[in-house]
Parts: C-alpha cells; structure tokens; sequence
C-alpha cells in the first residue's frame, strides 16, 4: 500500500503527516517530491534519492514490505507523476485544500517573494483529475478547515476511505521539531511547537483584504479551490 496526502502549501499538511507518524504503523515519508525538486535529493525509503524517476521506483520497493505514506506540497508541480499511469492507478492519492485567501496569507508571511504557482491550488487540482483518471474510486479530498474543527471526525473518515484503523491517540504528540523537517524548519514551526490537532486562529499583516498581490493570487485559485471542494470528504 502506497497512500499519498498530496496538499496545497500551508494547509495543516504536517499536522496531518505528524498524527501519521504517530500511529506507529507506517513507513511515513514528509515531503519527498518536493524536496527533489527544491534541493536535488531528499531521503528515501533506503537512502537518498534524486530523481523524481528514482523516487517513485523506491517507493514502489519499500510497499512490498511497508504500508507507505507520504505528504507533499504542490508549490511545484510534478511532471513524472503526471506521466507514470502505473503509479497515478496504484496509489491511493489522497488531497488536502484550504482557502486560497488563507493559504496566501500564511505564505506571504513566510515567504514576501511568492508566486502565484505557490498557492499551490491549481497544481493540486491536475494531480486530482489525473489520479481520478486511473482510480477506481474517486481520490479523498480533506478540507484543513474541516481538519481544524473537527480532527477526531475527520481523521476517522479519512482513515476509514483510505483503509485504515483510526487510532485517535494518534492526534496528539509531544511538541518538538522532527528530522524529516529540519532543513526547512521555519515552515514548520507552529507544528513542532504543537501537541495535537487543533484550530488555530492567526492574524496575520498582510491578507487579501488590504494587499492586491494576494486577491489576485487567491483569486486566480479560488475555481480549483471550489471545484475540490464540491469532492470533500464531509466528517459525520
């Protein structure tokens, strides 16, 4: 087994991937894609890899013996997946969305220099329609405001549409910072300062409503945002 958590940036994504690790059950991977595509390499299932090519492959080894999982970010966009029908058929890949004037907001406070690609939305939406395409069952898609409000039940969905026990101590963790994070730790901060799941309420300088940089970026994504939306996976 093979499950993919492919999320738009700043969406509660390694929460997500922190209550993953938690269970203890699987061979769980944080944002390996993205970090061949960042930073030439990243660490794979046994030792680095460096090709997008030499990433699914391993990932296909370590699944003969492991229930794999990983998350990755969709600020960049991912060519070898889109064009390997073996994996988009073999994998379920599962989608986490926010609000595209969230998701500016958190970014541009991080990163002032983002693009519009960085919402991340639109790339998230063709891997959605190119998993779809092979599925034999529509992909999962989680909304991180569904996640905040409502862990317990939406954790519980997901892992039930996903083949999973639900393992609600899993949603709770100690606070501190993970390896497979450090080289870009400041995305990351309020998740190792966390101990859980939780709504969080950030106010953040620059938003939407008073810099246009960000309506525009929010806006050009708010159709992939609506149209992932109307698949969510509605906790009971």
């Amino acid at each position: 087994m093979i499950i993919a958590l492919w999320s738009a940036p700043r969406s509660r994504s390694t929460a997500f991937f922190r209550a993953m690790v938690e269970r203890g059950d699987l061979l769980a991977l944080h944002e390996p894609f993205c970090n061949v595509a960042d930073h030439g390499e990243t660490d794979g299932p046994a030792g680095p890899v460096r090709s997008h090519a030499e990433l699914i492959a391993a990932l296909r080894t370590a699944s003969a013996t492991d229930r794999v999982f990983f998350k990755d970010t969709t600020d960049n966009r991912y060519p070898a997946v889109l064009a390997d029908d073996r994996f988009l058929a073999q994998v379920r890949h599962t989608f986490l969305i926010r609000d595209p004037a969230e998701i500016a907001a958190s970014f541009y406070a991080i990163d002032p220099g983002m693009c519009r690609a960085d919402i991340g939305l639109e790339h998230l939406a063709e891997l959605y329609d190119a998993a779809a395409a092979h599925a034999d069952s529509a992909p999962v898609v989680v909304d991180a405001a569904d996640l905040a409000a409502h862990p317990d039940a939406t954790m519980a969905a997901y892992c039930a549409a996903v083949g999973l026990s639900f393992r609600p101590e899993a949603l709770r963790w100690p606070a501190g910072e993970r390896s497979e994070w450090r080289r870009t730790a400041q995305w990351h901060a309020d998740v190792a300062a966390s101990t859980g799941l939780s709504a969080t309420a950030t106010r953040y300088p620059h938003t939407v409503h008073d810099t246009p940089q960000l309506a525009e970026f929010a806006a050009h994504h708010r159709p992939y945002y609506d149209r992932l939306r109307a698949h969510r996976l509605v906790p009971a």
